[in-house]
Parts: structure tokens; C-alpha cells; sequence
């Protein structure tokens, strides 16, 4: 029975070797990391480099992460295309390989209609038999998914098969309009890096899914929301939420470079290598604030962990 998704599901970022193929090596230390910091399963998306991977690296990548897991959490793999049938079949690929859940943004080059949506979104959903989560990444891509399809596709489907991502801007009023639509039943999960995870938590949501970079931090605020404990939950929040304002200011360039340089900073990949073309690099002067902040935020999970210990 697949796994449900719910609480910190980080976006797995794709490693590159000096020859721009998949670092298996460096990929397998990063879930292994994830999950022993806490997170309750892993996914791939955006943040992934989807986008960029040939038809081959989309599927390995798929398998690579379902085996890495191990069974110690949910999975869920992004199959977002530009046809339904292309999403049909990365999401037949990855309920094969043993994936959860799949994760579908909309065709992205293409302006579609309300119905044009829906049939999008029923032919993946009659396509596999594990649920879909309704992605609208119209924050750094795309356009916006009309509410009346989130309406539709719920009405039809039901809770269990259809989940929700809605990253369309204004984020937080968004994310309420569609629960209340939907009278409490939807599914909701935010991704916005943590800067609006605070928001997003106390109007409901069932989970988030961040990049890996700052994932210890996302944990600990996660728990301490959970907890109820805000002054811990905004003295996390602070650093978190001022280093994914200096992502923001480069798109989805900037969020895969300052993350890739954590993730290299914390030992966990051995390259910042991206896959190109991109129109932005993290300058020294950035790094530099980007290292500042990271220290502020270690600091302040390291006191915590010691606090929660005593």
C-alpha cells in the first residue's frame, strides 16, 4: 500500500560528476542525510533539474531515489509534461519503479483552458492507480491552475487520489481560498523554501516540500510549529527565511545555485555543477551573506538541540 505524504518531503536535487552525468555517489549520501535529520519522505521536482534531464535521467533518477530510500518514507516522483501522454508515461514509470505518489505540473508552453486542464490532469489520474499531486509551480514557471479545476478534479476523484501544490502567487490567500473550497478536504502542501512555511502552516497544510538545503532547519521549525512552541519556531524561521530571499532574487537560477553550494558546504555533494544553460551564478559577495546566515542558523539549531536535551 503506498505510503502518504505528509509532513517535510524535501526535493531532491540532482548531483553532476565533471562528466554531467548523475553522481549516484553524491545522490545517495543526500537521502541518507535527509532521512536522518528527519524528514518523512523525498521527492523530485523543480529544484531536481527535471527540466534540464534527458528522458533516461528522469527514469534513473526515478529509480535512484526509490532504492536509496529504502522504504524509510514516502516517494513521489515530478512527471510534469508538455503532452499528457508523456506525463502518462514517466507516471506509469515511476508506480513500476515503487513510487507513492507522482507530482504534475501543467504543460508549461502552452496557455491552457479550464477544460484543457482537466483533461490534462484525468488522463494521468486514470492513467496510474497512486495519487497525484496538483502542481501549480506558476511562481517560477508556467501559468496559474484555475481554481475550477482544483474543483473538478476533487470533486471527481476525491481526497486520497488528488493532492495539491498550489504555488501561485499571492501564496498563503491562495492556499486558504482552496481550503475552504474545498470545506477542509484538500490535501495541501507548500513549497515555497521555508519563507512562507509559518503562513502556510497555520492555515492547514499537510506537509511541505523544501530543497534539501536547509532541510535540518525546515525540520526543526516543522516540529516547533507542531509543538506549538513559536518563539523556538521563529527564531528558526528568521535565518531561514532570509536565505531563501536571496534565492528569490534569481528565480529558479538562484534557488539551485545557493543550494548547491550548501550542499556542497555541508559535505554532501562534491560538485556545485549545475546543468546548463542558466542565467545566473552566485557572485562572492552573496556567498558571503549566504555563509553568514547558514552560520546563524546552525547556531541556533545547535543551542535547541541542546535545550530539547537537558
Amino acid at each position: 500500500m503506498p505510503k502518504k505524504l505528509s509532513g517535510v518531503l524535501p526535493i531532491v536535487h540532482t548531483p553532476f560528476d565533471d562528466d554531467d552525468r548523475i553522481d549516484g555517489e553524491s545522490l545517495l549520501r543526500e537521502i541518507d542525510w535527509a532521512f536522518r535529520v528527519g524528514a518523512n519522505g523525498i521527492g523530485t521536482g523543480m529544484v531536481s533539474e527535471i527540466l534540464r534531464l534527458t528522458v533516461e535521467e528522469r527514469r534513473e533518477l526515478t529509480e535512484r531515489i526509490v532504492e536509496y530510500a529504502a522504504g524509510r518514507g514516502a516517494v513521489f516522483a515530478a512527471v510534469g509534461s508538455e503532452s499528457g501522454k508523456q506525463a502518462v508515461s514517466y507516471a506509469r514509470h515511476a508506480e513500476s519503479a515503487g513510487c507513492d505518489a507522482v507530482m504534475a505540473a501543467p504543460p508549461l508552453t502552452t496557455r491552457l483552458s479550464v477544460q484543457a486542464h482537466i483533461d490534462y490532469y484525468r488522463e494521468l489520474a486514470e492513467g496510474v492507480s497512486i495519487p497525484i499531486v496538483v502542481q501549480d509551480a506558476s511562481g517560477y514557471v508556467g501559468s496559474a491552475i484555475p481554481f475550477e479545476v482544483y474543483d473538478r478534479l476533487l470533486e471527481h476523484y476525491g481526497e486520497e487520489k488528488i493532492l495539491f501544490k498550489p504555488e501561485a502567487s499571492p501564496i498563503g490567500p491562495n492556499l486558504s481560498e482552496l481550503r475552504d473550497r474545498s470545506g477542509g478536504r484538500a490535501k495541501i502542501y507548500e513549497g515555497s523554501g521555508g519563507f512562507l512555511l509559518v503562513d502556510s502552516f497555520r492555515r492547514g497544510i499537510a506537509g511541505t516540500m523544501p530543497g534539501m538545503d536547509l532541510l535540518d532547519g525546515i525540520v526543526a521549525l516543522w516540529k516547533a510549529l507542531e509543538s506549538g512552541d513559536e518563539a523556538l519556531a521563529y527564531r528558526i524561521y528568521f535565518p531561514i527565511c532570509a536565505l531563501v530571499v536571496l534565492q528569490l532574487q534569481a528565480g529558479l537560477d538562484g534557488f539551485l545555485a545557493i543550494e548547491k553550494y550548501l550542499l556542497v558546504k555541508r559535505g554532501l555533494f562534491r560538485s556545485e555543477r549545475r546543468r546548463a544553460p542558466y542565467g545566473w551564478s552566485l557572485d562572492t559577495e552573496t556567498a558571503a551573506e549566504v555563509d553568514r546566515l547558514f552560520d546563524q542558523l546552525q547556531a541556533i539549531l545547535t543551542s535547541s538541540a541542546g535545550i530539547s536535551n537537558r
